[in-house]
């Protein structure tokens, strides 16, 4: 039978693979292709060693390590994105891990679940706290592009300035959700968590509270941390070195690709999870992880690589496509919406799917409608 992890170790043979191909000169469709294959396990392993190094640092820097290394993937790609000078690629894979999280898996997780149990809960309270981060986050986005738009002749260096402050205070309030969910109002989110086993939390990056039931190898776990970091990184170099002329010959734009398939292929791994746990119907789990992972690509990754561009002198603001914002926008109210009370179903998974694949199209289709415009 096929698990999750047994396709996740299979993936693993795609490593040689992608390397083969860039050495061999196999071609750059073949090459982005098989680097992308090679990230998902390469995810899914550095979630596992993530939390197993979790465990043996205790509960506080455990915590901080989960936040910090959830979307490791994502930032990576998006640093190697964006010292290739790919910008619009980076800002269009915020966005697109963004609406991917909240209406691809929670669609998925509460049309799965909703399938098989008739009505799932969650904690509504975490809902709404990660909602209202989420509308900060949306305001902070917004602000760069309308300060742009209303102003005529600004100076670049002002947006990029006030992005860079933006950024900061967005970083702030991140420090703080962790403080608030952590620390000061951690029984909140503990509550909803309580009854799930150890393994799963695990798998969602969420440690338990509870001491672990086995030995944890802390050399061998933080090795497994330092090489599927390092191998990530090679073949995010892969990937991003091929995009523009794989994507070409595949006929799609660098803004379909950056909003579509880069986050998919950077959260497959947290997907799987969301979506696993939500058929167990254990449906606050599944919606942590979502909400969770769109808030953590908001207040830290976007921010942080605003702030890695000034680093590494390619400057990256948040002056972004007012079509992504449009996106982001509509993404935050309907997610907002439905996961508002705290119950779900299959049609309120149905209706965040069919957003979710109306943008995809919609994103798809934008350069004609911009041509046509």
């Amino acid at each position: 039978m096929l698990t999750k992890d047994n396709i996740f170790l299979a993936l693993l043979v795609f490593i040689p693979i992608s390397l083969a191909a860039h050495f061999l000169h196999w071609g750059s469709l073949t090459i982005f292709i098989t680097s992308a294959l090679a990230i998902v396990p390469l995810a899914a392993w550095m979630g596992t060693a993530t939390e197993e190094v979790a465990v043996v640092i205790g509960p506080s820097l455990g915590g901080l390590l989960n936040a910090t290394f959830g979307n490791a993937t994502e930032l990576i790609i998006g640093i190697v994105a964006l010292n290739a000078g790919l910008i619009d690629v980076v800002k269009a894979s915020i966005t697109g891990s963004i609406i991917g999280n909240l209406l691809l898996v929670m669609g998925l997780s509460m049309l799965l679940g909703g399938l098989r149990y008739k009505e799932q809960e969650f904690q509504p309270i975490v809902a709404r706290v990660n909602a209202s981060a989420m509308n900060l986050a949306v305001i902070a986005m917004l602000l760069p592009t309308a300060v742009n738009y209303t102003s005529s002749g600004i100076d670049e260096g002002a947006i990029q300035s006030l992005s860079d402050w933006v950024a900061i205070v967005l970083i702030l309030v991140y420090g703080l959700t962790l403080l608030f969910s952590m620390k000061t109002h951690a029984y909140l989110y503990d509550a909803g968590l309580a009854d799930m086993d150890p393994q799963e939390l695990a798998e969602a990056n969420l440690a338990p509270d509870e001491p672990p039931q086995h030995k944890v190898n802390l050399k061998l776990w933080a090795g497994v941390l330092l090489a599927c970091t390092l191998a990530v990184a090679v073949e995010s170099e892969l990937l991003v070195g091929t995009l523009e002329e794989a994507t070409s010959r595949l006929g799609l734009t660098t803004l379909f690709t950056g909003v579509i398939l880069v986050p998919i292929i950077g959260n497959a791994a947290e997907h799987t999870t969301a979506v696993t746990v939500a058929m167990k119907n254990k449906m606050d789990l599944s919606v942590s992880v979502a909400l969770g992972s769109s808030l953590q690509i908001a207040l830290f990754v976007a921010p942080f690589l605003v702030l890695t561009g000034w680093v590494l002198h390619k400057p990256m603001d948040l002056d972004f496509n007012p079509f992504e914002l449009v996106a982001v926008v509509v993404a935050v109210l309907i997610a907002n919406s439905i996961s508002s009370d705290g119950r779900s179903n299959w049609l309120e998974g149905t209706l965040l799917l069919a957003a979710y694949t109306v943008l995809g199209l919609a994103f798809y289709f934008h350069p004609v409608i911009e041509g046509i415009g």
